[in-house]
């Protein structure tokens, strides 16, 4: 692996970690007060769950924009994708905002829509571009569909 290829990896993974530290910052001033007092569905994870989670998934995310990016900006499809993935990077600390930081789970929910939607494009446009880095997404991509159901049901059970 060359420097610039390292430069990149290492880059691509820590855009991803930063977005995942933004989005903390919202979460670490409710969990323990407000998100603990919620009424939450029977399949809620217990809370340790989520950090370790979420790290990894940051870590595949950054390694599968760094698998995009080595095939060259320029290359076909490869501008539109990043694109997409920065958009759905941007929601995804958005929803942490919606969530905890207003502690409004119908807006989170509304918007976890959107971003599933955008993840789901963006693991196809990944695919094309790279299978393996398609690949690394998809887990991304089922979490945040449990995720999204989890939304709903802690909506509805605490309107």
């Amino acid at each position: 692996m060359q420097t610039k290829d390292i430069s990149y990896l290492v880059g691509s993974v820590a855009v991803c970690q930063l977005a995942g530290i933004a989005g903390g910052i919202f979460t670490a001033s409710s969990v323990g007060t407000w998100y603990a007092g919620l009424t939450k569905p029977s399949f809620n994870p217990p809370s340790w769950i989520f950090s370790p989670v979420w790290i990894t998934l940051y870590l595949l995310m950054g390694v599968s924009l760094f698998l995009v990016l080595k095939k060259g900006f320029d290359a076909q499809g490869v501008r539109s994708a990043v694109i997409l993935f920065a958009c759905q990077l941007v929601l995804n600390m958005l929803w942490s905002f919606l969530f905890f930081g207003l502690r409004a789970p119908l807006a989170a929910f509304l918007e976890i829509v959107v971003l599933w939607a955008l993840i789901l494009l963006t693991t196809l446009r990944f695919f094309h571009i790279s299978r393996a880095a398609g690949i690394l997404l998809v887990p991304y991509l089922l979490w945040v569909s449990f995720a999204s159901v989890l939304n709903f049901f802690l909506w509805q059970l605490n309107r």
